[in-house]
């Protein structure tokens, strides 16, 4: 069985393993090379398991750590052409760096097939994952992106677990200090996904087999965990459906401080 652990989500920072205790991948390194290597060993996960990065976009949040990290434990990155375009333009991948495109025929890395999936953000060319493991339990990760297109949902559909953006409470953003031009960037269909728009998704997916949901990404002036826990466990109540019976639900912390590991 395969782990899921989320190291850090959030507007500050984003990065997640994904494998098991010996080998596995992250998606994302947004956080320093330091605090990647230290939360990786406070949840028993040793860097040398890290067998490839794969990056959702280019955007800061999401890969401030990897030229460091991928240079000094010498990890592959792949992404996305357009994204690996942007970080060499950025200086995030150097000749230092060994670094590969992921087209929608995928990648086997530690025991993994990893297949991308394109998703609406303002980036250059965004995606978010499916992951499938040897014992053919699967995986799909979708954070940043402003609506779910029916192949994003197609994409989701019927994996074990669902990690999805729970960006922002719209009331919250709507009376928030941010100024106008960001708020309606957020608001865009190549902004964030809102509590409200991640929650009317569970339903149908819960129906075609999903039952572990992950809410990701949370804006920490936008959101409260409670708020996006509350708003989806909500909608689930009222399609009829118990959380422990029919579907578990978590929030993925700002920084996984309690060392919370997810087996699926």
């Amino acid at each position: 069985m395969a782990r899921f652990c989320p190291l850090f989500s959030g507007s500050s920072g984003n990065s997640y393993y994904i494998g098991s205790a010996k080998e596995g991948i992250l998606i994302d390194v947004g956080r320093s090379a330091k605090q990647i290597t230290d939360m990786l060993n406070s949840c028993e996960i040793e860097i040398a398991a890290v067998k490839a990065i794969f990056i959702t976009h280019e955007h800061s949040d999401h890969v401030a750590g990897l030229r460091v990290l991928a240079s000094r434990h010498h990890i592959p990155v792949y992404a996305s052409e357009g994204t690996l375009n942007a970080l060499e333009a950025m200086g995030c991948v150097n000749e230092k760096v060994q670094a590969g495109t992921i087209d929608d025929h995928g990648l086997s890395v530690a025991g993994m097939k990893i297949t991308p999936f394109p998703i609406s953000h303002d980036s250059a060319e965004c995606v978010g994952y499916q992951i499938e493991t040897s014992d053919g339990r699967k995986i799909a990760l979708s954070t940043d992106l402003g609506y779910l297109s029916d192949q994003v949902r197609n994409c989701l559909a019927g994996s074990d677990m669902v990690v999805l953006e729970s960006n922002h409470d719209v009331g919250m953003l709507q009376n928030g200090p941010y100024p106008y031009v960001l708020k309606r960037r957020i608001l865009s269909k190549t902004g964030h996904l809102s509590n409200d728009a991640c929650a009317s998704e569970l339903e149908s997916l819960v129906r075609g087999g999903s039952t572990r949901f992950v809410l990701a990404h949370l804006s920490l002036e936008n959101n409260t965990p409670d708020l996006a826990f509350q708003t989806s466990l909500c909608a689930l109540k009222l399609s009829g459906m118990k959380q422990g019976h029919d579907f578990e639900l978590y929030v993925a912390p700002r920084a996984n401080t309690e060392n919370r590991t997810i087996v699926f």
